[in-house]
């Protein structure tokens, strides 16, 4: 229990809290029928706020009108202490007080969030120390003993993410192109016959007509055989909400194999490999498919002897 303790205290970053933020945590509470309801939104509150005035301090753009802790239907409803962080998503800052050594995680937070922020408050509720921080949570009792330090946050926020919900939408991000605009550069379209961008998109990939796909050029500055090889994407929603996902890794130009050796690796949303494949000698193309639900994170890595390049993603 003492080197629990130790951890959280070498980690953890104590703030004030401020007069304006009491106020404003009073008054949704008064908002609420029960006094049990009353203090369970008091403390969301000042979670979120004071989680707000870090990621502020740290430049870290936010929204706390666009989280659902500011509506008074959701407060009501939902035991929820979310804060809208700008391009990213929601991160749910849960509050904990100084005798506890878990921390709640309510399952309706478990999905549509970027990670988790524990915030721990003494009986003055005069300042706040925020403990530390996970990516993702399936419990309602997280140990405090599993967070991982506030630097983590702030390495998770600044990741690039690709969101391929927004996709489904016609919203996609630089450097994700067409398939028929790469292939249509002389110089990246394969050399092997068979695989025209009429045979791709209706042959090989098999396609319905609502999968969404996308494609981008993996280049290691130096590149490999003197030429990039090409990540393709391709989503597809399922009735039971899932999104199933097929990755593909093609050569390119007069590249009619892919280098010996290359991996495409998926990764979990802990780092943990989920699916691999290698090239061999004579493959076209290696692919990798799976299927995920909204708000799963996971990363695609492709890999050649000791260089590789990583592109994020959620869901």
């Amino acid at each position: 229990m003492n080197n629990i303790t130790f951890q959280l205290d070498d980690s953890a970053i104590t703030l004030p809290i401020s007069q304006i933020a009491r106020i404003t945590a009073q008054q949704f509470a008064n908002q609420q029928p029960t006094l049990e309801k009353a203090e369970q939104v008091r403390l969301n509150t000042l979670a979120v706020w004071v989680v707000n005035d870090y990621l502020q301090m740290m430049e870290i753009p936010t929204n706390l009108q666009a989280s659902d802790s500011w509506n008074p239907v959701m407060r009501l409803c939902a035991d929820v202490a979310d804060l809208e962080i700008s391009s990213v998503g929601r991160l749910e800052c849960r509050p904990v007080r100084l005798d506890q050594q878990t921390c709640n995680i309510p399952p309706e937070t478990w999905e549509e969030r970027v990670g988790y922020l524990v915030v721990q408050f003494d009986e003055s509720l005069q300042e706040a120390r925020l403990l530390g921080f996970i990516p993702r949570v399936t419990t309602e009792k997280l140990p405090l003993s599993q967070l991982q330090p506030l630097e983590a946050l702030i390495d998770h926020l600044a990741t690039p993410f690709v969101n391929l919900s927004q996709w489904f939408a016609g919203i996609f991000e630089t450097g994700w192109q067409t398939i028929e605009s790469l292939w249509n550069v002389p110089e990246l379209r394969p050399a092997y016959a068979f695989r025209s961008t009429e045979t791709v998109e209706k042959n090989a990939l098999n396609q319905p007509e609502a999968v969404t796909r996308r494609a981008k050029l993996i280049d290691w500055g130096i590149q490999i055989l003197n030429q990039p090889v090409m990540l393709m994407v391709e989503i597809t929603p399922e009735t039971d909400q899932q999104t199933s996902i097929r990755l593909q890794l093609h050569a390119t130009g007069n590249q009619i194999y892919l280098p010996p050796g290359v991996q495409l690796t998926v990764l979990d949303s802990s780092g943990e490999v989920f699916l691999e494949a290698q090239a061999r000698k004579s493959d076209n193309y290696i692919q990798l498919q799976f299927r995920g639900a909204p708000t799963e994170q996971f990363s695609v890595k492709v890999a050649l002897n000791d260089t590789s390049i990583t592109e994020h993603f959620i869901i």
